[in-house]
């Protein structure tokens, strides 16, 4: 393709080490142009024991420490998190997200989206998907 003719880099898929195995056609990762692109991430352990019965709390520190590996994985981490977007399925854990979202992230803000939805996969209560730089 001509696009990579001028110095575009191919997109690279990663799956990192601490992340269980992705559950269908895709990459946990997907780094192009030195941009990180981070697949929705649920309460999944490394193992694939999935928390769908553990309190909202325990489910949302386990998608944000997914989240922490798959930058890890690629050489980022969460200072260079441009853009994250968060799936719920109720809105009334927003608070109790936005409270462990912060402690999570610190001194980084970068932009963000809480969205209710109806449902997610396996009855897990939250998802969370990411863009960052390299």
């Amino acid at each position: 393709m001509d696009q990579y003719k001028h110095g575009a880099q191919y997109p690279r898929a990663v799956n990192p080490a601490g992340l269980a195995a992705p559950g269908g056609h895709y990459s946990h990762v997907l780094v192009a142009n030195g941009l990180i692109f981070v697949s929705g991430q649920l309460p999944i352990d490394g193992d694939g024991g999935k928390l769908t019965d553990r309190p909202f709390e325990a489910q949302a520190e386990q998608v944000l420490a997914n989240l922490a590996s798959a930058l890890a994985g690629v050489g980022s981490d969460v200072n260079k998190l441009a853009q994250v977007r968060v799936y719920i399925v109720d809105v009334g854990h927003w608070s109790s997200f936005n409270e462990i979202y912060a402690r999570w992230a610190g001194d980084a803000r970068p932009a963000r989206a809480v969205v209710p939805v109806p449902a997610l996969h396996f009855g897990l209560k939250i998802e969370i998907e990411a863009i960052a730089l390299q």
